[in-house]
């Protein structure tokens, strides 16, 4: 039996990092992995492929570039799925390899098969051959895949989860979407902008809770604009595949509406993919959606073995679970160089438009009795911004009365993601308005949505308002 100074299960970002690390250290480290394609979701069925879609859909649509300079850009012919999965594809692949090369440059032992607890210590491992391992440590990397509520006849063909969606073979004409969380939020405004007819129902009165309301408000604007029909407070009864591919998929809510639709997507929650570990075997404790129990430190109840990533459950972010990795690595090894994660951390949503967060939302601050105000500034009064045609988006500052401290940062708009890593670095190491206005930054960029944004604010806060 070979013996290992750390075993990882799974090659998603979070096992990924979390071996090399290790590796790099001087340990001895096997990873394994049940797909044929490394990288976990990350790779193969979420942050990757659904990104890229993303901007392929941005560039085959033109959405953002119709008659920005006075002329109607077309195309050659009309985009096929074909046209519209290459990239993803292509991203995907490049990923895949590049993880490999990268556990390869670290000396990192790789399993391929499905791993399953012997006992505490050791693993089994079956795939062309079965073999068992001994890990002094272990880390529980395998990521979570989508639920699957029983009332849904899911086939990856026209009735979809977040999985099967991205191996579809034609463009639906209409699509039926239940969740209105970031991946169906994502996946409604891809297909929208594809052209497809997107219902988007929506258990609550309001998308992305977590949102400052301000901002989920202008995406539910611009995503009605863009044929996105959003149901609020409603939900699904029962639903009718279709006999044939030429019949419709009939959709009952429970209020007694019905839809009639080409495809249905299915976004409402994934589990922890722990099922063939037999985590039961040897104790450790999970919740109701299979995802294991942590400390700070990311360990189980069993002190030698540690999980990180989406199958701890929230935030389920890539970049979170990289860290989290990395920071379970260093308490294992007593590294001494990554002990937690920082306190603010952002969080992008790659819907059309972008929307990207740090820090409080105006609700927060409002259910804390703090004394704040807000600032903001548009895209559409930025010289950058009239540059790009962008008509919509905003960047919003919630910032306290008292010490004029940067509390939270929100933005809605082009490059969202990108812009709102100044705002991390703003919240996370407390800077004040002051302290903003008082950077100088390239002209025009987008930058600029910053200070104009901390003048707002200021103008708020003294009541001496010169621009509406």
């Amino acid at each position: 039996m070979q013996k290992f100074d750390l075993i990882v299960i799974g090659t998603g970002p979070a096992g990924e990092k979390a071996a090399v690390k290790a590796a790099y250290f001087g340990h001895k480290v096997a990873i394994i992995e049940k797909e044929e394609v490394y990288g976990g979701a990350e790779v193969v069925t979420g942050t990757l492929p659904s990104k890229t879609l993303k901007e392929t859909a941005l560039f085959l649509s033109g959405k953002f570039e119709k008659g920005v300079y006075g002329v109607e850009r077309g195309l050659e012919h009309e985009a096929s799925v074909e046209d519209f999965m290459y990239r993803k594809n292509f991203v995907s692949a490049s990923a895949a390899q590049e993880i490999y090369e990268n556990l390869m440059r670290h000396g990192v032992t790789i399993f391929h098969g499905i791993a399953s607890f012997e006992d505490p210590h050791t693993i089994k491992v079956r795939g062309e051959k079965e073999e068992t391992i001994y890990g002094e440590n272990i880390i529980i990397a395998t990521g979570s895949y989508p639920y699957h509520p029983s009332s849904i006849p899911f086939d990856g063909k026209r009735i979809h989860d977040s999985d099967t969606i991205l191996q579809i073979h034609r463009f639906p004409k209409s699509l039926c979407i239940v969740g209105a969380g970031v991946i169906g939020c994502e996946y409604a405004t891809i297909f929208a902008t594809m052209g497809t007819k997107v219902y988007l129902v929506n258990d609550k009165e309001h998308i992305l809770p977590f949102v400052d309301h301000e901002v989920s408000t202008d995406l539910v604007a611009q995503m009605q604009a863009a044929n996105v029909e959003i149901l609020f407070n409603k939900s699904i009864e029962s639903m009718t595949p279709a006999a044939t591919e030429k019949e419709m998929i009939s959709v009952r809510l429970k209020s007694g509406e019905a839809l009639s639709v080409d495809m249905f997507l299915f976004a409402a929650g994934r589990s922890g993919n722990i099922k063939e570990l037999h985590c039961d075997k040897i104790g450790i404790k999970v919740g109701s959606r299979e995802q294991v129990f942590v400390d700070s430190q990311y360990r189980t109840n069993i002190p030698h073995i540690f999980a990180v990533g989406d199958v701890i459950g929230f935030p389920a972010l890539a970049s979170t679970s990289m860290d989290q990795g990395r920071v379970a690595v260093a308490h294992i090894f007593q590294t001494q160089d990554l002990e937690h994660l920082p306190s603010h951390f952002p969080y992008g949503i790659y819907t059309v438009p972008e929307v990207s967060m740090v820090g409080i939302t105006e609700e927060d601050a409002v259910k804390r009795n703090l004394h704040f105000c807000v600032g903001k500034a548009r895209y559409a009064d930025m010289p950058r911004g009239k540059i790009l045609g962008t008509k919509s988006g905003f960047l919003k500052l919630i910032f306290s009365k008292d010490e004029l401290r940067i509390l939270g940062v929100h933005i809605i708009g082009h490059l969202a993601t990108e812009l709102i890593h100044y705002g991390v670095m703003l919240v996370e190491e407390k800077k004040t308005l002051h302290d903003l206005i008082g950077q100088v930054f390239n002209f025009p960029t987008l930058h600029e949505l910053y200070k104009y944004a901390g003048y707002d604010g200021l103008s708020n806060h003294t009541g001496h308002k010169v621009k509406p």
